[in-house]
């Protein structure tokens, strides 16, 4: 009988040490998936953040991209318009006194004549510089074709392109985004690269657009971080985010520049 209880006593005994060990996995389980859970909400907040800070940086950089594009249209308008309509100005108030000589008289008028066609032609490069025509009328592949060929007739640089580009692949509002990507580019490589060649390839490949731009140019160390948030790549980031793109870049001290995008 003693023997019993005592064999009763071992199985409660070890019942229960079964249910404190089950419980205590239990609780460790718990613990476990809580803290897995906390450690992905965590990693994902962390996500998060980095997300929504990036687009700042982004609108922070079309902000300032607009900025800077107003100023140049003002300094334009300012430096070609507004001078030239002083010197018209000034001629129609000769005119208008009438103390004028025959021969003055032709003078004046042919210098009134003189700068208004200058003012004209100064308005019609500050609206092409605003939307060119032919981006509008004709699409992106007429549009590079031009400038390229613009820069190629002033002899800053010479422009190679081979653009496959299927009409209307783009909306006209994406086609403008990488036409200015592209003028960035381009002005970069003559104002900062220093550049006397650069490459435009534009293909199609499993309904992606592929577009590339090198250059032969002074370089820069694609490392440093004040190259990565520059203004120019600041701003080919804005529209290529904008495109819905990924872009990748590479540049080293006397080895040109690179950029491959891809819509």
């Amino acid at each position: 009988m003693k023997k019993l209880l005592i064999q009763e006593n071992q199985v409660i005994l070890i019942a229960l040490i079964g249910v404190l060990l089950l419980l205590f996995m239990g609780v460790a389980l718990l613990l476990f998936f809580f803290s897995s859970r906390k450690k992905i909400v965590d990693k994902e907040l962390d996500k998060k953040k980095l997300e929504v800070t990036h687009q700042k940086e982004i609108i922070q950089s079309i902000i300032i991209t607009q900025e800077e594009e107003r100023k140049r249209i003002a300094q334009d308008l300012h430096d070609d318009i507004s001078s030239k309509l002083n010197v018209i100005n000034l001629n129609a108030n000769l005119l208008k006194d009438g103390d004028l000589s025959p021969e003055e008289y032709l003078i004046v008028n042919n210098g009134i004549l003189e700068a208004t066609d200058k003012t004209l032609e100064s308005a019609r490069k500050i609206a092409h510089n605003l939307l060119p025509p032919i981006l509008e009328e004709f699409g992106f592949k007429d549009a590079v074709e031009e400038l390229s060929d613009s820069f190629n007739n002033s002899r800053k640089i010479n422009i190679t392109y081979n653009i496959n580009y299927t009409k209307n692949h783009l909306t006209p509002q994406n086609e403008l985004h990488l036409f200015r990507i592209t003028q960035e580019l381009i002005n970069n490589s003559v104002r900062h690269g220093k550049a006397k060649k650069s490459t435009i390839t534009v293909s199609h490949k499993d309904n992606n657009l592929i577009f590339s731009y090198t250059d032969n140019g002074i370089g820069f160390d694609s490392n440093k971080d004040e190259h990565k948030k520059g203004l120019g790549m600041k701003n080919i980031e804005s529209r290529v985010s904008l495109l819905n793109g990924k872009y990748s870049f590479g540049s080293e001290v006397g080895k040109g520049f690179n950029i491959l995008i891809v819509i």
